[in-house]
């Protein structure tokens, strides 16, 4: 581990222990025992903004300033955890910072980040989307002098993230790591990681299988892969917000190319929320959705894991519980817990006391509204149903074609049911 990537890395590390102490690496006894390995967690929820995105932000602030600190300023587009880590390492040096969010930022973001940074920064709200806020910084830097600080494509940045990886060294002590699962977004974290481990001696470290995990709504990477070379979305569903974006950078690409697009797992959205819970529930570790991608991916990697040694990269906690409600309805719906159903019932008595009838033991109506009450003969009715078991739901719709009950399951139907629901 000579080359000059791992010494730069090592410096990085060295100057981050003035802002926090390295994050800890846990052994987590439910997910080793529910895997059948030996399964760490690399918490980077617990650093100071509960995210590595600060990592990055103050390695490149720091080469920054060591050219020159004089009337430094600096700015950013974010509407997450990289503007969180910018605010912080601008405070930290005493320089002033601008960070450019797009206008429907919500208010708890705007206030973190506006906490983590103080006096030293000011937010600009401009634009819909982070297209908008990203061409606004670019064009505030141009005109001011100001330094643009990038989310993931920059050396310094994918310098600055790798500093997980030569943590995670140390903190195993010479213990054999085997397998490494990490979350893509724009690349940085994974591209640093990826070149630490390959630049190690792979007779004296034993170089770790690497597996990487997107949103299944926005595979960049895994297209990317697939296609050969660098691919943009052309639409990405944004729940992951913090790893969802629509190309993936062109600094880590080039690091990550050489992987196969079977290395990278694909997340479903409503399993990654059941994770999220059951990491809530079971551990008490609160995790925003990209935070939760690698612990989900084990769900596809069992077999690589099992009897063997494996690092999950946890990479944020930044959760706002006004999202819970939400989450908790995609991961009783992608675990068959829950259904919606556009019902026809006889406009006559009795016809709603008959339908309750249909009803098991376990089945509770969660949802019920009239959508067409005009019609003489039959009412259009929305319902949704929870039940305990998903085997209860094929009984259930027996019932209701045995009673003559017209109906369409609109839960995979998402144009529908982003309409009604």
């Amino acid at each position: 581990m000579n080359d000059d990537f791992h010494l730069r890395v090592a410096a990085a590390e060295t100057a981050l222990r003035d802002l926090f102490p390295a994050t800890p690496l846990q052994l987590n006894e439910h997910l080793s025992k529910k895997y059948g390995g030996r399964i760490f967690l690399k918490r980077e929820d617990l650093t100071p903004v509960r995210s590595y995105k600060i990592r990055g932000a103050f390695n490149f602030m720091r080469k920054a300033m060591a050219e020159t600190a004089a009337g430094r300023t600096f700015c950013c587009a974010s509407a997450g955890n990289h503007a969180q880590g910018f605010a912080f390492a601008c405070r930290h040096f005493g320089v002033k910072g601008r960070v450019f969010m797009p206008v429907t930022t919500p208010q708890q973001k705007i206030d973190k980040t506006r906490v983590f940074g103080g006096e030293a920064i000011t937010i600009e709200l401009t634009g819909d989307f982070f297209d908008d806020c990203y061409a606004a910084a670019k064009a505030y830097a141009a005109a001011e002098g100001a330094t643009f600080v990038p989310p993931f494509d920059h050396e310094d940045i994918v310098e600055g993230q790798a500093s997980v990886a030569r943590e995670i060294r140390d903190q195993l002590g010479g213990e054999s790591l085997d397998v490494v699962v990490m979350p893509v977004g724009g690349g940085g974290l994974a591209s640093g990681m990826t070149r630490y481990f390959d630049g190690e001696d792979a007779e004296t470290c034993g170089r770790p299988a690497l597996r990487f995990v997107e949103p299944l709504g926005a595979p960049s990477l895994r297209s990317s892969l697939e296609r050969g070379e660098l691919t943009r979305m052309p639409q990405i569903d944004g729940f992951v917000d913090g790893a969802a974006v629509a190309m993936i950078g062109a600094i880590p690409f080039e690091t990550l190319t050489r992987f196969a697009p079977a290395d990278v797992v694909l997340a479903p959205e409503g399993r990654l929320c059941n994770t999220m819970l059951e990491m809530l529930n079971v551990e008490g570790i609160v995790l925003e959705p990209a935070g939760a991608l690698a612990i989900d991916a084990l769900a596809d990697l069992k077999g690589e894991v099992e009897g063997r040694t494996a690092v999950l990269v946890v990479s944020g906690g930044n959760f706002d519980f006004e999202r819970l409600p939400d989450v908790k309805e995609r991961a009783l719906r992608f675990t068959g817990l829950k259904k919606y159903f556009i019902l026809r019932l006889a406009q006559r008595p009795g016809a709603l006391k008959d339908f309750l009838n249909l009803l098991g033991p376990d089945d509770d109506i969660a949802r019920f509204e009239y959508l067409k009450k005009s019609a003489r003969d039959f009412g259009s009715i929305l319902l949704g149903i929870e039940t305990r078991d998903p085997a209860n739901f094929p009984a259930l719709i027996r019932r209701f074609e045995a009673a003559g009950i017209r109906y369409q399951d609109i839960t995979e139907d998402q144009i529908v049911a982003d309409l009604l629901i």
